[in-house]
């Protein structure tokens, strides 16, 4: 690590921690968990799908990097992508797998260090969304795998948790509450995350 370290968390409503009381999410309990000073910024948006985060990524990422720092990127999207409209899922999973392909090569061309985590199960969409979102994780984590890129795996670690299913379904029937957030950013700073973050 060279530099402040300036990270930008982008993605959905997860990213944005969307039915957290003390509105921190996930996020910002991993920064709270963190024993390093960070300069971080959520950029998660509710119902962004990957086709909506490609869109914004670099306007948004560009304006909080400064030359003189250790620029980063966390990326979590694909929940949205595989909800059904019309009989068929948002952004179809090959696009998906595109999506995320592109930003990588691009926070690489950048020399940005890139982190993935994988999208959280929607408890309401039912069996059929779980098993697309299972399948699609699995496909983003070989991705990155090849890219040498972190990626956490959380789908079917959530869709088992009783506290998250819990608390999704006395919620909004997709996010939920402090202690699934507790769970979720308990997968990431066991996933990983303080590796990256050293740079080991």
């Amino acid at each position: 690590m060279s530099g402040p370290l300036r990270i930008c968390f982008l993605g959905d409503s997860f990213v944005q921690g969307i039915g957290d009381p003390a509105y921190r999410g996930w996020v910002g309990r991993v920064l709270t968990a963190t024993a390093t000073d960070i300069t971080a910024f959520n950029l998660g948006i509710r119902r962004n799908t990957s086709d909506d985060v490609v869109a914004r990524c670099w306007p948004e990422v560009t304006a909080r990097t400064v030359p003189e720092a250790d620029n980063r990127i966390v990326l979590s999207f694909g929940s949205n992508d595989m909800v059904e409209e019309d009989g068929r899922p948002r952004v179809d999973p090959t696009r998906t797998l595109a999506n995320l392909t592109a930003l990588l090569t691009e926070s690489t061309r950048r020399g940005m260090s890139a982190l993935v985590v994988g999208p959280p199960p929607v408890i309401d969409a039912g069996e059929s969304h779980l098993r697309r979102t299972t399948r699609l994780a699995a496909e983003m984590s070989a991705l990155c795998h090849a890219r040498s890129v972190p990626f956490v795996e959380v789908t079917a670690a959530l869709a088992a948790d009783p506290v998250w299913v819990a608390e999704v379904r006395d919620g909004d029937g997709a996010h939920p509450g402090g202690a699934g957030y507790d769970r979720l950013a308990e997968l990431v700073l066991d996933g990983g995350w303080q590796d990256w973050i050293s740079g080991s």
